[in-house]
């Protein structure tokens, strides 16, 4: 299991709709954690579980004074809110100002949200939604501990060389520089083009070589599509199929070849972590109490959602 990052270079690609349908979608349970420096937008476009609305103040506001005292992976779960369709969500800071309380603790978050995968009690992969990262924005202070950080693009000219500029970035800082075909640096980093249906397979092959053919260390990894109606269901703003709609077909696509591309070496690798942590020291007390504490408030966490809490309908207000 793993951190996966989406992010953007400029503008409103749509990271958030991208990041809620592949987590809607997610084979093994996930954790979708809003983790945009300039605050989230789940609190006023989703409604909870009980129908009411997200509590601003649960989420990454409330983690950061339980991060300054040290964080347990399993204590991400206390803070933690499900959504109408059963996502469960760290919902993000209201302002941009809130995250001067997050200072320093970037890194932190990163690691736990990684080793949440090696949970014994809760394990579940997790989906950041970065926001925009040009700039200084400390939210790439989560990318190294990432198995993959996604770029999310629209096809417009000036967008594919934004994500051409930002992909070779992000590879010299977290690689060091550009790499070969035949040796991309770790974590990974994919583009997702954000594409009309009819084009998509032809523009993603010309973003493809034009990745390679720069050396940026980034390959495209699918295409979601440009599908506004189905961002609308999404976003419980409109009525629909939406395990019908355009959107979350593709979604359904990404994460299949994700999982066919990546999956097993992210098992893999969680695997060896887990084992060499078992050798190493003996299970933390402490991870099984908030484990328990969460299962007893939440008894359907300890089951996984087994690919993702979309299914119907959707429907005003969900």
């Amino acid at each position: 299991m793993a951190l996966i990052a989406l992010a953007a270079d400029k503008g409103s690609p749509g990271v958030t709709t991208a990041a809620v349908a592949l987590a809607a979608v997610w084979p093994r349970r996930v954790l979708l954690a809003e983790t945009d420096p300039a605050g989230g937008d789940l609190v006023y476009r989703s409604a909870a579980a009980h129908g009411g609305p997200l509590n601003p103040n649960t989420g990454m506001l409330s983690i950061a004074a339980t991060a300054r005292r040290g964080l347990v992976p399993d204590q991400l779960w206390d803070h933690v809110q499900p959504l109408s369709g059963g996502l469960e969500v760290l919902v993000g800071l209201g302002i941009s100002e809130q995250a001067a309380g997050l200072a320093g603790l970037w890194p932190t978050l990163g690691r736990a949200f990684a080793s949440l995968a090696d949970s014994p009690h809760a394990p579940a992969d997790v989906i950041a939604d970065c926001g925009r990262i040009s700039g200084d924005t400390p939210a790439v202070e989560l990318f190294p501990h990432a198995a993959l950080v996604l770029l999310i693009s629209r096809t417009e000219p000036e967008a594919l060389a934004r994500v051409r500029d930002r992909a070779a970035a992000l590879a010299t800082k977290l690689h060091g520089g550009p790499r070969g075909a035949a040796n991309l640096g770790n974590p990974a980093i994919g583009v997702v083009l954000i594409a009309d249906t009819g084009n998509a397979a032809k523009l993603a092959s010309q973003v493809n070589d034009m990745l390679v053919h720069a050396q940026t260390g980034a390959r495209v990894v699918g295409t979601l599509a440009d599908d506004p109606a189905g961002a609308e269901q999404l976003a419980g703003r409109r009525r629909g199929r939406l395990d019908k709609s355009l959107l979350i077909r593709s979604a359904r696509k990404v994460t299949a070849d994700l999982y066919q591309q990546y999956g097993a070496a992210w098992t893999a690798s969680a695997n060896a972590q887990h084992h060499q942590q078992a050798q190493a020291q003996p299970a933390q007390p402490q991870q099984g109490r908030h484990a328990q504490q969460y299962q007893a408030q939440n008894p359907q966490a300890a089951h996984p959602h087994g690919g993702g809490p979309v299914t119907g309908h959707a429907g005003a207000g969900r």
